[in-house]
């Protein structure tokens, strides 16, 4: 196996990969590997949980196994393509050209069989992203109590006092998280991702998204303890509410 090449350390700039695979050996050493090699990774053990985790995250490519219990990798990758355009690699034991044409024809950008060198994988990826378009522009500022937030910048600014407060980076990429989302519940673990976080809700990843959250609520609410725009949403998560006082 190769060495991981070293990591981007602005994780602004990584790219969202969503592993989908019903083996856990597979998900925990492809995820390990990519994180090494400057990837910000979420996994799903099946094409329901995934589904899942797309309703409530955004992400650059999704890598799919084909051979899964439920709907299959094939007819999720078709699904998924009828309802946006998210790149799709698939990965399978089977390694006929027939199965390739299949996933092709199902809408995936790429099809890589078992087993594979790791590197490869790598290489896969970000060759898909190359041939993908540039993100779209930052959304507009929005009113978030008395202060305008610019998802572009890291500072809030009250328009009538010229105040500025400013967001440190780990704050800057939690509000930017919710903004991108506002009114939709996120998860802890989504919500990590999508900071560049550790990924499990349950280990470190989630504890310091608790820890953000109440920092952030110092800085955007009159009184932190009783929220109006960064709310709690019992068994759900976080959510952004913007709106003035």
């Amino acid at each position: 196996m190769f060495s991981p090449d070293p990591p981007d350390p602005d994780p602004e700039n990584l790219p969202h990969v969503l592993v989908v695979d019903d083996d856990d050996r597979i998900r925990t050493l492809v995820s390990r590997y990519l994180r090494a090699n400057g990837f910000i990774v979420a996994t799903a053990p099946n094409a329901a949980a995934a589904s899942a985790v797309l309703d409530r995250a955004q992400f650059d490519l999704l890598i799919v196994d084909v051979m899964m219990p439920g709907e299959n990798g094939f007819d999720f990758t078709r699904r998924i393509r009828a309802e946006n355009d998210i790149p799709v690699l698939l990965l399978t034991a089977l390694g006929e050209s027939s199965d390739r044409i299949a996933g092709l024809e199902s809408g995936a950008d790429d099809y890589l069989a078992k087993p594979f060198e790791p590197r490869e994988l790598v290489l896969r990826l970000q060759a898909i992203l190359r041939r993908r378009p540039a993100h779209n522009a930052a959304p507009p500022p929005m009113q978030i109590g008395r202060w305008t937030y610019d998802p572009a910048g890291e500072d809030l600014m009250d328009p009538e006092t010229q105040e500025t407060r400013r967001l440190t980076s780990v704050e800057a990429a939690l509000l930017r998280a919710l903004a991108g989302q506002a009114g939709t519940p996120l998860s802890r673990e989504n919500l990590s991702v999508l900071c560049g976080m550790e990924s499990d809700a349950t280990s470190t990843g989630g504890r310091t998204i608790d820890v953000q959250v109440t920092r952030l609520r110092r800085k955007l609410e009159d009184d932190g303890r009783t929220p109006r725009f960064l709310q709690t949403v019992r068994g759900r998560g976080y959510m952004l509410r913007p709106g003035s006082r």
